[in-house]
């Protein structure tokens, strides 16, 4: 089959992801073989190419925003049919044992393994997950509409559950990205006035059609304090910043799985008043179910760049540059 494959972590500009030939996987006890239709590219993808985030082998198959059929079932597989249509997550398998995972945060998981990281993900023809951990596609996306919902959805909609806005209440979000354009759209869906900083025209247009109420850079003071606020942008610089446009009693939580080294904080200016700041780490089975259901009853519309699998350099180059709008997606053909 073809596929893209990480063999030497390096900046993307160098063009460091293959598109070879390698073997096809064979699925094994409980895993199914889904025939990849659509992969969205995500940061977490191009930290791990730049070696930002450190893969546990190589050479890896990046690729965890996966919309496919199935295409043969292993023994004891008996969840889905050929055929079915699935999706899969940054979430690749856990333990089921841990205390973590006993107490219903399996996001924690001592012995975790993730998509694209761990284990092979969708930059591929074919790629393989136990059936436990797949997810039925509501049948009002498209497979591109779909796939920026595997990671971009399932995060944004766990750091908007973090954050703890309420109905009514004031919602920042710093960084316009792929997360951000689906949290805003179950934000405003919820009753929240959303004000989004970030630079550059297109993504300001983007979320005051989405819904947002006011759009500025970082540094620009919202109109009035937030309630609650998310960071999906990388930069540490931002943490204070963010921080100041609380209100009291605020929470600010963090969406992203890397971030640059976070300034010195003033604890009066800061972090007083009972202000909380939290990150987000991976997500569970259960947020995943409960964003494509909220999904289809918005429904949320992603808004999407396509590009052919043997682009995928150029596509995550786009995305270090900012020069995606929405989300992009891998349509493999």
């Amino acid at each position: 089959m073809k596929a893209v494959v990480l063999k030497k972590a390096m900046a993307v500009e160098k063009n460091p992801l293959e598109y070879i030939n390698v073997p096809s996987p064979e699925p094994g006890p409980g895993e199914i073989l889904i025939r990849v239709h659509a992969c969205g590219i995500c940061r977490t993808d191009l930290h791990t190419v730049e070696g930002e985030i450190q893969p546990t082998r190589m050479p890896i198959i990046p690729g965890h925003q996966v919309i496919g059929t199935v295409a043969s079932c292993g023994p004891e597989a008996k969840r889905y049919r050929e055929g079915d249509r699935v999706g899969m997550a940054w979430l690749f398998r856990t333990c089921g044992n841990c205390p973590f995972c006993l107490a219903g945060k399996e996001n924690l998981c001592e012995r975790a393994q993730f998509t694209g990281f761990d284990a092979d993900g969708g930059y591929a023809e074919y790629t393989k997950i136990h059936e436990d951990f797949a997810y039925p596609i509501p049948k009002v996306f498209t497979d591109l509409e779909a796939a920026p919902l595997l990671c971009a959805g399932i995060i944004g909609y766990r750091a908007l559950r973090l954050s703890e806005v309420k109905k009514g209440q004031r919602l920042g979000l710093y960084g316009f990205g792929a997360a951000a354009h689906i949290a805003v759209q179950v934000a405003v869906h919820r009753g929240c006035e959303v004000y989004v900083f970030t630079r550059g025209g297109a993504h300001q247009a983007l979320a005051l059609r989405l819904g947002a109420s006011w759009t500025g850079s970082v540094n620009d003071p919202p109109p009035r304090k937030l309630h609650s606020a998310i960071i999906f942008a990388p930069a540490g610089e931002i943490v204070p910043v963010a921080l100041s446009h609380l209100d009291k009693g605020g929470t600010l939580a963090l969406g992203g799985i890397y971030m640059t080294p976070i300034p010195a904080l003033d604890y009066t200016r800061h972090l007083y008043d009972e202000r909380t700041i939290r990150s987000v780490t991976a997500s569970t089975r259960k947020d995943g179910i409960e964003l494509l259901q909220t999904a289809a009853e918005i429904p949320i519309r992603t808004e999407i760049q396509l590009f052919p699998l043997n682009e995928a350099n150029r596509a995550l180059q786009l995305l270090k540059a900012g020069k995606i709008n929405g989300a992009g997606v891998l349509e493999i053909t």
